[in-house]
């Protein structure tokens, strides 16, 4: 995509940083950061990729309005434009909602991968936003080979593995997922977007924990991972027999969110914090 864009004067634009699925009772320092960044319009690509690798967060989302509550919304990583991400999309309602003003109940998103998606707001126990993304259950994988390479690969015995966007990998228990330490460079290597390691939860409050690394996209390993949930919760739903789930991503940093399957989609429920708004400065 290429627009308009002024070539010869500085530009400047704010610029946010919010801890999105931060944990419930946790003010800040949890949760996935993104950067958001509003935009007049649409600049050339190479323009958002460099801004998206000089923040160096797992991602950065870039928006446009197109009426009130309505917005065309593009995600990136240091290295590369994603189909779909969870986190920043939540950030960026909290931009629209807090910094914007926009008050409207229901933020529709415009995406060039992943249809329309929206962000409502529910006002309890705080500004708790949820997100209305596609499933994406994935397919059984049962290649005995390649589980004994996906238990080298981790160092832990993989019990069942699936295969959406991302490559989806079942661990013994929590303290397996919590303990991982995979070999990135072995994961880069195999051909899927990112690897998710689950396991059903031990700690009260959940029902199961993961864990998402996405070597091949510049990201070792993702604090707090939306898009993931669209894979994790039609699989332990069935797992579990349960309609309505309640994950930890147990990274370093850990998040919350709230699952509620609906037919094809996905409502991922969870809170922001906002750490951080300052100004970009477009050397050109």
């Amino acid at each position: 995509m290429s627009h308009c864009w002024n070539k010869h004067q500085p530009m400047n634009y704010p610029l946010y940083i919010v801890d999105a699925f931060v944990r419930q009772g946790v003010a800040g320092f949890s949760g996935n950061p993104a950067a958001v960044v509003p935009l007049p319009h649409w600049p050339d690509d190479n323009i958002l990729q460099a801004i998206a690798s000089e923040n160096n967060l797992s991602e950065t989302a870039f928006f446009v309005a197109i009426s009130k509550g309505h917005y065309h919304i593009r995600w990136f990583t240091p290295t590369t434009e994603v189909d779909l991400c969870g986190h920043a999309t939540l950030a960026s309602a909290w931009v629209i909602h807090q910094y914007l003003q926009d008050e409207s109940q229901q933020l529709c998103f415009t995406t060039e991968s992943a249809g329309e998606l929206s962000v409502s707001n529910r006002k309890d126990n705080g500004l708790l936003l949820e997100l209305d993304f596609p499933q994406r259950s994935p397919q059984p994988l049962n290649d005995a080979t390649l589980r004994q390479q996906l238990t080298a690969m981790l160092g832990q015995a993989v019990v069942q593995a699936g295969s959406s966007r991302d490559l989806l990998i079942e661990l013994e228990n929590e303290a397996a997922v919590r303990n991982c330490r995979p070999d990135l460079s072995q994961l880069a290597t195999l051909d899927w977007f990112a690897v998710i390691v689950t396991a059903p939860a031990a700690t009260p409050g959940y029902d199961f924990v993961s864990r998402f690394f996405a070597p091949r996209q510049g990201i070792a390993e993702d604090p707090v991972t939306g898009s993931s949930f669209c894979t994790l919760a039609p699989y332990w739903a069935e797992r579990l027999g349960k309609q309505k789930l309640q994950v930890w991503q147990c990274s370093a940093r850990g998040g919350d969110a709230g699952l509620t399957l609906n037919n094809d989609r996905v409502r991922i429920s969870g809170r922001c914090f906002p750490y951080l708004t300052g100004q970009i400065s477009l050397p050109f």
